[in-house]
């Protein structure tokens, strides 16, 4: 009879995985030794492996790449980071070692752009791509940043005023894009994205506005589905409806020379993920060669702005199983030493799953439980893997402490959460720990952050 943990993932799961692996009942994520992180630095704790920013963008290039070169595609792929899946300064300085561009959202990231200037981790050539509905502060940095001499930022045109605010600051030529306002699947309560510009407006709007503008150049076709890029009749049939656009842009605009089809790569969630990046990849670069092939244009360059793929792989959370509360004959709570609502946001707002696995005692016999964190909220806890559609953990014991882990939880926690400030039944930020592997594969740990303290947050409530 199998009545061990390691064997249940046996049953369950390919394992281990090219993360994951076991070494004498204990786990390892990316070689790390995550018993000896905990020994070290104690527990709630967040590291960030941040090799893996750069592995998965090399990853995502050698497939555009590749697709590039067996499709026998002309021109040029960008990968752009996605800031607001992660602000944080070792993210942009890791991500920005593999010949990048920035994909920005508010007003804020621009004053990121010219910090990271300043220290000189980018120059004024860095390519910055400007989403999202525009302010007229986030207007006023960005046209103030053109006029400095960053001639690579293209503000992405949400609606009409933005151009007329932006002629009205920028005194030379400068590059703009345009964000098609795609169709949501039918599940949405809206049928129209609230962001960008409507199908049918587009050639009108370039044909008034921008055509005979004496400044502006039109160079880029936005493109996003909020639900991701997934091999589905949706998206599909949302990607032709922009390439449609594309070409008939591009006869009475040749000047247009990029499309821009956003974000959307999945992370793993589940050690059962099952993904064909590389399939993905290259059918929409041969979607887009042969639409253009059979319309007569110039095929663009393809400009992909990566978030979560980026960064999310590279986080983790790590608790303690202080205590467990049996409430009635089936249902046992094991209760971590932090609260899910502060630091993994997304498992109660949008009830997102994350990889979860125990860090210790995997030869030990397993027990099904629900997980619950620290805050008097009834909605702070995790219930379910998407494995087994329950949880499963080695047996509490007074004795034997109980270490777990969540998974590829780099992008958004943090922001959504609120980092460093005030938390729901004021739990404290967690002791924040990164990770880097120099080239003889040895693991070097440094403190981000040291938790939060009780004098901090109360200072921050006016005590």
């Amino acid at each position: 009879m199998k009545i061990k943990y390691s064997e249940l993932i046996d049953q369950t799961l390919y394992f281990p995985t090219e993360e994951f692996n076991v070494s004498e009942n204990n786990l390892s994520f990316h070689d790390i030794p995550l018993m000896d992180v905990v020994e070290q630095f104690g527990t709630p704790l967040k590291i960030s492996y941040l090799p893996r920013i750069s592995q998965n963008i090399q990853k995502a290039k050698s497939w555009f790449k590749e697709a590039f070169e067996k499709t026998e595609y002309k021109k040029n792929y960008r990968y752009c980071y996605c800031t607001k899946s992660s602000h944080f300064k070792f993210v942009l300085e890791e991500a920005l070692k593999n010949d990048i561009s920035i994909e920005t959202s508010s007003a804020y990231d621009m004053d990121i752009v010219k910090s990271l200037y300043k220290e000189g981790k980018v120059t004024k050539d860095i390519e910055v791509i400007c989403n999202g509905f525009k302010t007229d502060d986030y207007l006023a940095k960005i046209s103030d940043m053109i006029n400095s001499g960053f001639e690579n930022i293209t503000p992405i045109l949400d609606n009409y005023r933005e151009l007329d605010k932006l002629t009205e600051s920028i005194d030379t030529t400068f590059d703009i894009g345009i964000r098609i306002a795609s169709e949501e699947e039918p599940k949405f309560e809206f049928y129209t994205s609230r962001l960008g510009i409507g199908y049918k407006d587009i050639i009108p709007y370039y044909s008034q506005k921008i055509a005979e503008h004496p400044n502006a150049r039109l160079k880029m076709l936005h493109f996003f589905i909020n639900t991701g890029i997934k091999d589905t009749a949706y998206y599909w049939n949302e990607l032709y409806k922009c390439l449609r656009v594309y070409a008939r842009l591009k006869k009475i605009a040749p000047e247009v020379n990029s499309l821009n089809i956003g974000g959307g790569f999945p992370i793993k969630t589940s050690l059962q993920f099952d993904y064909d990046y590389q399939y993905m990849v290259e059918e929409i670069v041969s979607q887009i060669k042969k639409f253009c092939e059979e319309e007569g244009v110039e095929e663009p360059n393809i400009y992909t702005e990566f978030g979560s793929f980026t960064v999310g792989e590279s986080g983790a959370n790590i608790y303690k199983i202080i205590s467990q509360k049996r409430q009635n004959d089936r249902e046992k709570w094991n209760m971590i030493d932090s609260s899910f609502m502060t630091t993994l946001p997304d498992t109660w707002a949008i009830s997102r799953h994350f990889i979860m696995l125990p860090l210790n005692r995997w030869d030990d016999t397993y027990e099904r439980v629900f997980l619950g964190g620290l805050t008097c909220d009834s909605d702070d806890y995790y219930n379910s893997e998407q494995h087994t559609n329950a949880i499963y953990l080695p047996v509490f014991s007074d004795t034997k402490p109980l270490y777990i882990g969540f998974f590829h939880t780099g992008a958004y926690q943090e922001t959504i959460g609120g980092y460093g400030g005030v938390h729901h039944c004021l739990m404290p930020q967690p002791r924040h720990v990164l990770i880097q592997k120099d080239e003889n594969g040895e693991l070097h740990y440094e403190i981000f952050r040291e938790k939060q303290e009780p004098e901090d947050v109360l200072k921050l409530l006016g005590y």
